[in-house]
């Protein structure tokens, strides 16, 4: 019904590029299957531009039941070059499988370093994910589970939240303000608050008719505990100011405890422009607008010798993070910097999944790596 590849043509590696099988197709003709090391990179050398790596459980469930071992920096992880990721095993058992793997890990890790800046430009404001609806609906899932790896306190699509387990937060959009007219806000606000189980927030919209102002403090005279401001780009002027003033005039009429959420157009410059005069962000079109992280996947060595085509790095690779913070890449068989903690994990052995996937673990592990890398610190 819609366009949307099926989870099996993943599976079965339909879902990739024609010519890897083509490639199939010549090597079974000459007979030739020789056992590899591939690994995954996005940059040779450390560049000091670190991203945040995200996607490896769907990446370890494309090679479940493969003959291969894989191993992987963790999610949650902070790069800026050498392998993420390293394959092993006879070269027909994963070639086609490179363009889903690939897609599995360049999109998930630079929406999540989108969101790890937004985060960081805001250590403890309530952030939320409000992308969803800038992507294809098969990928929200995978928009909103990146941004709760860098951080982020929720988002708002429904099925995120069925395939995440956790609620979904939201409460109206301009629409419902509509459909009541000019002058029925109050009318659309109790029509929230009493159709509307109690456990959502109760967050008034004001911004659809009336100035700012005033329809924060009808709203608050409600007894909403919250507005929400998503005034259009080309009737803000100063925003600043207008936030700072609904703030004023609500603590004047005694709302000291109405909270002030903002949302549209939201980028990291926004949030610590605001962030002292705001409780909450909604972030959209800044996550999902990232490119893709330009990852690929190369042959580094074939029956045990380093291989690799031009300009690549050839031989097994092990990357550490060192006690400074830095990204250290070194032959496998050679030894690590003094200190140097290695990042590589065994991720699947003989197609069988070897690694536990928590997404709360590897929130953790965000946050301290972008503590320990100085991630965003010019925030």
């Amino acid at each position: 019904m819609f366009d949307i590849v099926p989870e099996s043509a993943i599976v079965e590696g339909r879902a990739t590029d024609a010519y890897f099988l083509r490639t199939e197709e010549a090597l079974e003709h000459a007979g030739r299957n020789p056992t590899v090391v591939a690994e995954v990179t996005a940059d040779q050398f450390p560049t000091g531009e670190f991203e945040l790596f995200a996607g490896v459980a769907d990446a370890a469930r494309l090679f479940e039941g493969l003959d291969v071992d894989v191993d992987a920096i963790p999610e949650g992880t902070l790069f800026d070059g050498g392998p993420v990721m390293r394959i092993e095993g006879p070269y027909l058992e994963f070639c086609r499988m490179e363009t889903s793997l690939l897609g599995f890990l360049s999109h998930p890790s630079a929406l999540a370093t989108a969101a790890l800046e937004a985060r960081r430009a805001a250590l403890e404001t309530s952030l939320l994910s409000f992308g969803a609806r800038h992507v294809h609906p098969s990928s929200a899932g995978m928009v909103d589970r990146s941004a709760l790896l860098a951080g982020f306190d929720g988002f708002s699509h429904v099925a995120a939240g069925d395939m995440l387990e956790r609620e979904p937060s939201g409460t109206m959009p301009h629409a419902l303000m509509v459909c009541f007219g000019p002058g029925n806000q109050e009318d659309a606000w109790r029509a929230f608050d009493e159709a509307v189980d109690e456990d959502v927030p109760r967050i008034a919209l004001c911004d659809t008719y009336d100035d700012e102002v005033d329809e924060a403090l009808r709203a608050a005279e409600l007894g909403f505990d919250s507005v929400r401001l998503d005034t259009t780009g080309s009737r803000r002027g100063d925003f600043r100011h207008i936030i700072r003033e609904v703030r004023w005039e609500l603590d004047v009429e005694g709302h000291e405890d109405v909270d002030i959420f903002v949302s549209g157009g939201i980028t990291p410059e926004a949030i610590r422009e605001l962030d002292d005069v705001a409780d909450g962000f909604g972030v959209g079109s800044f996550i999902t607008n990232a490119d893709p992280v330009d990852f690929a996947l190369d042959i580094v060595e074939i029956e045990g010798d380093p291989a690799a085509k031009r300009g690549k790095l050839s031989g097994v690779k092990e990357v550490y993070r060192t006690p400074d913070g830095g990204h250290h890449i070194a032959l496998a068989d050679e030894p690590g910097p003094e200190d140097g903690d290695p990042l590589m994990e065994p991720l699947v052995r003989d197609g069988e999944i070897v690694a536990e996937f928590d997404l709360n673990e590897a929130i953790q592990q965000a946050a301290a790596d972008a503590r320990r890398v100085g991630f965003g610190s010019e925030s």
